[in-house]
């Protein structure tokens, strides 16, 4: 079909058959890569997009006769309908003071952990000798793979108030036993120090290998100019790996309001409480261990809503900054 001028005019029905053809001729040259796709699209749908609708259990009366959630009568508070009545249930004071040691030890863990696998990942990076480097890796790995209950029984050990290495020690040099899982400021510490100790070495995984992906024509270009090794580190290595590292620090403010349950119920005790009870256990004991399960679907829902706001504040203010965000 010709215009006037005498040009070719393209019909919608010829755009629409030219990008199909570019589709289907794309779709035959990579249809691997979406083949392997498929598994881990059906997993986070199955897993986690579909169980999703468990949601409503915080807004409604949970009944254990009744399997089906959409035939669950809705939460009522004197006779009247009341969605968020396990809400306001959840908002006593046992919970803020969970909300407040939650955000208390996960900001310390941010301050105390987050820069020890980057501070480790630059110090393995300088080593020369090849094997030491290896084995340092390796056995900073290891407490990664060990759990919190053994990780607690080491800590027993080790710092227990009667018979633990530290405060043997402690005691033979003349000085007092320290109670570092007795009391709660000295608890604070210890449950920090276990955690990075756990961590550091699995968590530079990611580093060392944003580190290898550097070019090294910068590393000589650095040497011509005279810098030095800790020169190196900190003009070349460091900006290398700042886009890893802001990411890494975005995700883990995303969960400033979370927490793993395991590495906090297996290290708290009864003397320890009042700074040791966090969001996790707190869900478990007053809502799991007594079959409130609305009540404690209304804590997990706030504590995920909480943690998307964390989330998305911390990536709007990395994209504002210059810097890239997770999307």
């Amino acid at each position: 079909m010709k215009t006037e001028n005498g040009k070719k005019s393209v019909s919608v029905y010829d755009d629409r058959n030219t990008r199909f053809r570019k589709f289907y001729t794309y779709l035959r040259r990579y249809w691997q890569l979406y083949a392997m796709l498929a598994l881990p699209i059906i997993y986070l749908i199955v897993f986690k997009y579909q169980p999703m609708k468990y949601i409503l259990i915080a807004f409604k009366e949970y009944r254990l006769d009744v399997k089906n959630i959409w035939q669950m009568p809705w939460a009522t508070t004197a006779g009247k309908i009341d969605i968020f009545k396990y809400f306001k249930k959840a908002m006593n004071v046992d919970f803020y003071n969970a909300l407040r040691n939650t955000v208390t030890l996960n900001l310390l863990d941010l301050f105390f952990g987050f820069p020890a696998p980057i501070i480790f990942a630059l110090i393995l990076n300088e080593l020369p000798f090849k094997r030491f480097k290896k084995t340092v890796q390796t056995v900073a790995y290891m407490p990664h793979f060990l759990s919190w209950v053994i990780i607690y029984s080491l800590s027993l050990q080790l710092f227990g108030t009667a018979g633990g290495l530290v405060n043997q020690f402690l005691e033979g040099a003349g000085h007092e036993a320290i109670p570092f899982l007795n009391d709660p400021n000295h608890w604070i510490a210890t449950y920090i120090f276990m955690g990075v100790w756990q961590s550091f070495g699995w968590g530079s995984i990611i580093y060392l290998a944003a580190i290898a992906g550097i070019n090294p024509e910068l590393y000589e270009a650095a040497a011509v100019d005279g810098a030095g090794r800790f020169r190196k580190m900190w003009h070349v290595t460091l900006p290398g790996i700042k886009s890893t590292i802001i990411v890494l620090l975005i995700m883990n403010l995303g969960g400033i309001v979370g927490g793993a349950f395991d590495r906090i119920y297996a290290m708290q005790n009864p003397l320890v409480i009042d700074v040791a009870e966090t969001i996790a256990t707190f869900v478990y004991k007053n809502g799991v261990k007594m079959l409130r399960f609305s009540l404690s679907t209304a804590v997990g829902l706030f504590q995920s809503v909480v943690g998307l706001f964390f989330l998305l504040g911390a990536n709007t203010l990395s994209r504002k900054l210059g810097e890239r965000g997770i999307w």
